[in-house]
C-alpha cells in the first residue's frame, strides 16, 4: 500500500511537474525518498514510544548501582544488554558512560555499554528488522553484543584505569541516592512514552531525513557494478576499507540505515555494509573528541583498535554466512 502511494505521488502527482519517469535516475531517487521516509519514521516513532514506556520502570540511579556491584564478565553482559534499550548515538552515550565511571562501575564494563548503546539499540534492531528482515536483525544483535562484550572484557583485562583523566579518577566512588517517587500510573507511563518520542525522534529526525536523502541519491545515481566492485564479497580489503570510511562520519542508526539499504540494493555485500554502519555508529570521530575529556590518548587508541577489530570480524562473518 505504501509503495503504491509513493509510486502515485512520485510519478502521477509530482512526475508531470519535474518530468519524473519510472526507471529514470531522478524518478527512482525521488520514489525511494518518498517511500522510505514515512515507513522509517512510523517505525521509529512506534519503537521509541514503546521503549519510553519500558524506561518508566527503570531508574538511572538504580541501574548504576546495579552494575557497580557485578563481577567483570557478568557486568559486561549486563552493560551491553542495557545498551539495547538506550537509543543513543555515540556522543549522547558518553555522559552516561561518565556517570557509570563516577559510580564505580569497572572500566571494561562501562566500555561494553558505550559500544553497545549506539550500535545495538532497539532503534537499530527495529529498523533492521523492518528493512532487511528478522534473520539479519537477529544475527546483527548477536554479533553486535559479542563485539561490545568482548571489547569491554579485553579493555578491562588490560587494566588501563591509569589512562583515565585525573579528574575522573579523583571522583569519590559512592552510591547515588535513590529517590522514592512512588509507582507511576499507566497514564504517566504512556506520557513518558510520548515524551520519549518528542525527545528522541525530535533529535534524530534531521539525521534520518539526511540519511534517506543520501540513500535516495545512491539508489538513483550510483552504478550497481561500481558499488559491487568496491564493497563486494570478493575483495578482502572491502571490510577494513568500509570501517576506515565510516570512522570520520557521524550519524546514528536511524540516519545510516537508509544508506545501508541503498548500498545493499546496489550490490554491496551485507557484511561490508554492516561493518560500515557499525563503525559510523560506534567509532565516530566526534565521539573520540568528547571522550578525550575523559580518557587519555592511549586508552582512546586501544578502545578504537579493539572495537575496529571486532567490527571487521563481524563483517567477515556476515559475508561468509549470508
Amino acid at each position: 500500500m505504501l509503495d503504491d502511494f509513493a509510486t502515485w505521488l512520485t510519478f502521477d502527482l509530482i512526475g508531470p511537474l519535474l518530468d519524473l519517469k519510472p526507471g529514470s535516475r531522478l524518478g527512482e531517487a525521488v520514489h525511494f525518498f518518498l517511500y522510505d521516509t514515512p515507513k522509517v519514521l512510523l517505525l521509529l516513532v512506534a519503537v521509541v514510544f514503546l521503549m519510553g514506556v519500558v524506561h518508566s520502570y527503570i531508574s538511572p540511579q538504580r541501574t548504576r548501582d546495579w552494575l557497580a556491584g557485578k563481577p567483570l564478565g557478568l557486568g559486561n553482559v549486563m552493560a551491553a544488554s542495557l545498551g539495547i534499550v538506550t537509543p543513543f548515538c555515540s556522543c549522547s552515550a558518553v555522559p552516561l558512560f561518565i556517570g557509570f565511571l563516577s559510580a564505580g562501575v569497572p572500566l571494561g564494563v562501562t566500555f561494553s555499554f558505550l559500544i553497545s548503546a549506539p550500535m545495538v539499540n532497539e532503534v537499530a534492531l527495529a529498523l533492521l528488522f523492518g528493512l532487511l528482515g528478522w534473520k539479519v536483525a537477529a544475527l546483527y544483535l548477536g554479533l553486535g553484543l559479542g563485539v561490545a562484550i568482548a571489547s569491554g572484557l579485553a579493555i578491562g583485562r588490560l587494566g588501563m584505569e591509569q589512562h583515565l583523566e585525573d579528574w575522573v579518577r579523583a571522583i569519590q566512588v559512592g552510591k547515588s541516592p535513590e529517590l522514592e517517587l512512588g509507582t507511576p500510573s499507566w497514564r504517566e507511563r504512556l506520557g513518558a512514552g510520548v515524551s520519549h518520542v518528542r525527545e528522541i525522534v525530535g533529535r534524530v529526525w534531521p539525521w534520518l531525513i539526511a540519511g534517506i536523502g543520501l540513500g535516495a541519491g545512491i539508489h538513483g545515481y550510483v552504478p550497481q557494478d561500481m558499488m559491487a566492485g568496491i564493497m563486494g564479497k570478493s575483495q578482502w580489503w572491502a571490510v577494513p576499507f568500509a570501517v576506515l570510511l565510516g570512522v570520520p562520519m557521524y550519524s546514528n542508526a536511524a540516519g545510516i540505515l537508509p544508506v545501508i539499504q541503498a548500498l545493499l540494493g546496489k550490490g554491496a555485500a551485507l557484511g561490508t555494509t554492516l561493518a560500515f554502519m557499525m563503525s559510523v555508529t560506534a567509532l565516530s570521530a566526534p565521539e573520540m573528541v568528547i571522550l578525550r575529556r575523559v580518557l587519555k590518548p592511549t586508552l582512546i587508541a586501544v578502545f578504537a583498535g579493539v572495537v575496529a577489530v571486532g567490527i571487521m570480524l563481524v563483517g567477515f562473518v556476515f559475508n561468509a554466512v549470508l
